[in-house]
């Protein structure tokens, strides 16, 4: 019998899941990867072994909706009948908020899910998701230790300073105050920098995450002190269809000379911004640096001039800079990208290995005069939310 812990990421239409072989006391291994996407479309399942070998693949017909707590059933069906000998002793789930309350991993329970459920308008698109595959789970298999985990928590430990807004205090006191996301990518790079570059690990380090969703944190040896997300995820850096960064008063213009109303500019931040609202062509870095179109080359160059202005920004916060990382889909894969970010922190005393950073995977793509130590990491999020889960059964094991 193989023990197991099961990760679960929830989209807004897709089921990402990691499965991993429970050891007590000690780091997970990998079994198996998979997705189902197009959940209320045309729902396609996968699933990949630990060494990328395609092990199982389900298409539904279009017009069906699975929904995420029908792809919950759908993975349970595949693990009790394709892996007979698997134990699932633990799930854990990544989700995005957490609040003032939770700063780190947490067992839910019945007041920990009315707690999450309660800060769905900090993260409308996100949270309802993230909790669905939480409920179904409870109703079916009520004894296995569910565990979630913020993309927030990671941030809690900033100064005040650098989470609150210049508004009147006693909205600072009620919870508007910059959460930060993409935290658990943060704590895993965190985790790793050690085994890979220890003096940067012990210094001042400006991670990006830079994917469809893209973020920088300052990391002070191995804690965070700032990041661009705020309030929201659609703070900050722009991303695929997120704006980012934005003047306040724009959005009062709208409201009173174009008569939007709320659900219009969330729609419009959210969903029709970034990448895809400079371009009019795409959302995907990786069509836009193919394209010989004018506004999707000014896309691009948008995008890396906001993080080449945030990593200034954010070795301010620290008072130096040691390291620069690279992590997420962009951030692991584009060399383009990371070239002309990198240009403007020449300043900071950056020098780029374009051998080196030519290349895939981990790897060190600064130069050996470079005064800042630069590199590419993969993240890994599930891994993280596994080792959470280990911690949480050894734990109520003893």
């Amino acid at each position: 019998m193989t023990e197991a812990i099961v990760v679960l990421n929830a989209g807004s239409s897709s089921l990402k899941f990691s499965v991993f072989k429970s050891f007590v006391r000690a780091e997970p291994a990998l079994l198996l990867r998979g997705q189902i996407e197009g959940l209320f479309t045309e729902p396609h399942f996968r699933a990949w072994s630990a060494l990328g070998e395609k092990v199982a693949e389900s298409v539904w017909s279009r017009g069906t909706e699975l929904g995420h707590a029908g792809a919950v059933d759908v993975l349970n069906d595949f693990l009790a009948h394709q892996t007979a000998d698997l134990t699932v002793r633990a799930y854990g789930h990544r989700v995005v908020h957490g609040g003032l309350k939770y700063s780190e991993p947490v067992v839910v329970d019945d007041q920990v899910l009315e707690d999450l459920a309660r800060l769905t308008p900090l993260a409308p698109l996100h949270q309802p998701n993230n909790l669905q595959p939480i409920r179904t789970l409870r109703a079916h298999s009520p004894g296995i230790l569910q565990l979630a985990c913020f993309d927030t928590g990671f941030h809690r430990h900033q100064p005040l300073v650098a989470q609150i807004f210049a508004l009147p205090y006693a909205l600072t006191q009620s919870g508007i105050r910059r959460y930060g996301f993409h935290g658990i990518s943060y704590e895993y790079i965190a985790s790793v920098l050690p085994g890979i570059d220890p003096l940067a690990a012990a210094g001042k380090t400006v991670v990006f995450h830079l994917g469809n969703g893209a973020s920088a944190c300052a990391i002070d040896n191995g804690i965070g002190v700032a990041t661009t997300f705020g309030f929201t995820a659609v703070e900050g850096l722009p991303m695929g269809t997120r704006c980012g960064a934005l003047d306040p008063g724009v959005l009062l213009y709208l409201i009173d000379e174009r008569g939007m109303d709320s659900a219009a500019i969330a729609k419009m931040l959210y969903k029709e911004s970034g990448l895809l609202g400079i371009s009019g062509l795409s959302s995907d870095m990786r069509v836009l640096e193919m394209s010989d179109d004018p506004r999707a080359r000014l896309a691009v160059e948008y995008f890396c001039y906001r993080v080449g202005r945030e990593l200034a920004s954010l070795a301010a916060a620290m008072g130096g800079l040691d390291a620069i990382v690279f992590t997420a889909g962009i951030g692991e894969n584009s060399a383009f990208i990371r070239e002309r970010i990198l240009e403007m922190g020449r300043w900071l005393g950056v020098e780029v290995d374009h051998d080196a950073n030519s290349g895939r995977g981990l790897a060190r793509i600064s130069s050996a005069v470079s005064r800042v130590a630069v590199w590419v990491i993969p993240t890994d999020e599930e891994l993280m939310i596994a080792r959470h889960a280990q911690r949480a059964l050894d734990v109520r094991d003893g």
